[in-house]
């Protein structure tokens, strides 16, 4: 199953560090009468406010506060505000254990947590009810009445977002496979159909574009203000994936993404570097741990190595501890694994779970061949297979690989060549969308999937 995962969004972020300052601010006005109770004489009010804020935002992350989509019922998102500030109220109380000085008070603690949780309970309800205007939504004229233009109408009404289908638009002579009750006109009322349902997106979604489109009605709407979009980009904005299927070769030549400069894969290795520096001195003490339960629970070596296809298909051995059974290929060859594996053993399904076996990796990015954020890296015998049934596979190889990635947040595993593509799908939009900023993101995504347990096999 898909974990729809959607990307931080950080103007609300933005507006709970805001938040966060004010309830601070109330609460102590509230609580001492004066502002200036937040300012303990021998600190600056910075080292009092600036813990509360990160933890407050942070628990609030780990709490799913911060989807790009918002909750549709008003007390599952009371529920996880209630624990979000049970979080916060938990990690200060141990970090004022630990350093007194910056210690701001029982009493106003709570009711600064509670004030922060009241505000982001009222702005992401009014965010909601905005949302829910029909003057607020955004309405869509899909030009076309194909399998393309079906697909489309079907993943905006399974993807949350703040789009609106006002009708399709049927091109001459087109065979059509979505409801008729949806086509408002044809392709040569374009122009008035835009301006009578007020489109702001008119998404062009035709089979075959050669010699059928009104150019001219087209440029006048774009100049009225309307949004021209080809299918494939329409699709990307709503998903946070690639249309793979519909992609062309222009794409890659004429898009803005899918460039790295050496500036940018400089501070990425850079980064990488440092992490698994950190990383292996931070986990070794719990390395040997980990080897000697594996070599207690089942026979074999402790370290698996198998070959991978990483930046620019050159291959290489990833390192992690092993989870299966002893020769678990032997008799069959290379094979997908499935969920509830046979194969793996009692220790390694939690191995898996926990995501401890990819501990070893911190060698392979220390090594170059992997970095922490990219395409997961496939076995050749997959490489060679799928890149002849899947358009545009060999490309997910422009990157290193990497321990963790955008498709594996939002798709955690794959187990056939249908999954394959919908991961490549993820992979594609990583590589053109990639920056800092989204590995940060995907970072902060791998651990709570990590915490939450999700997608191991």
């Amino acid at each position: 199953a898909v974990v729809k995962v959607r990307r931080i969004s950080w103007p609300l972020v933005g507006a709970d560090l805001i938040l966060a300052l004010l309830a601070l601010l109330i609460g102590a006005q509230l609580r001492f009468g004066v502002v200036e109770a937040l300012h303990a004489p021998e600190l600056s009010a910075a080292v009092q406010v600036v813990p509360f804020i990160l933890i407050g935002i942070l628990s609030g992350f780990f709490c799913e506060l911060y989807a790009a989509e918002f909750f549709r019922r008003g007390t599952e998102l009371a529920a996880r505000i209630a624990v979000e500030m049970m979080i916060a109220l938990l990690i200060l109380s141990m970090l004022y254990f630990v350093f007194p000085p910056i210690y701001i008070g029982r009493g106003f603690l709570s009711l600064s947590l509670f004030l922060f949780g009241l505000q982001q309970f009222l702005l992401r309800r009014g965010l909601q009810g905005l949302g829910r205007l029909s003057g607020f939504a955004r309405k869509v004229l899909i030009l076309g009445v194909g399998s393309l233009a079906d697909t489309l109408s079907r993943t905006m009404e399974t993807t949350p977002g703040n789009f609106a289908l006002a009708g399709f638009v049927r091109n001459n002579n087109a065979q059509s496979t979505v409801p008729a009750a949806r086509i408002v006109g044809g392709i040569d009322e374009i122009e008035e159909l835009a301006a009578r349902y007020q489109a702001t997106d008119l998404v062009l979604a035709l089979d075959e574009r050669r010699g059928v489109l009104p150019v001219r009605q087209l440029l006048n709407c774009k100049l009225k203000g309307v949004n021209i979009l080809d299918a494939p980009s329409f699709y990307e904005i709503i998903t946070d994936k690639l249309l793979v299927e519909h992609i062309q070769p222009s794409c890659f030549i004429y898009s803005s993404g899918f460039r790295n400069t050496p500036l940018r894969m400089f501070v990425k290795r850079s980064l990488d570097v440092a992490g698994a520096v950190f990383g292996l001195l931070l986990t070794l003490p719990l390395l040997p741990l980990v080897a000697l339960a594996i070599k207690l629970d089942s026979k074999g070596p402790v370290l698996f190595k198998q070959r991978r296809v990483g930046e620019r298909g050159r291959e290489f051995f990833i390192y992690k501890f092993r989870t299966m059974c002893q020769d678990a290929e032997k008799q069959t060859g290379a094979v997908w694994a499935v969920e509830n594996d046979p194969r793996v053993t009692r220790l390694g399904a939690f191995l898996r779970k926990s995501r401890l076996d990819e501990l070893p990796q911190l060698y392979n990015v220390l090594r170059g061949d992997m970095s922490f954020v990219g395409p997961r890296p496939e076995r050749p015998e997959f490489v060679s297979q799928l890149s002849e049934t899947i358009p545009y596979y060999a490309k997910r190889h422009f990157m290193k690989p990497g321990v963790t990635g955008w498709a594996q947040i939002c798709y955690p595993y794959g187990a056939s060549e249908k999954d394959a593509l919908e991961k490549l799908r993820y992979d594609l939009y990583y590589i053109k969308n990639y920056s800092l900023v989204l590995d940060f993101s995907i970072l902060l995504e791998t651990i709570k999937t990590v915490i939450y347990g999700r997608g191991g096999r």
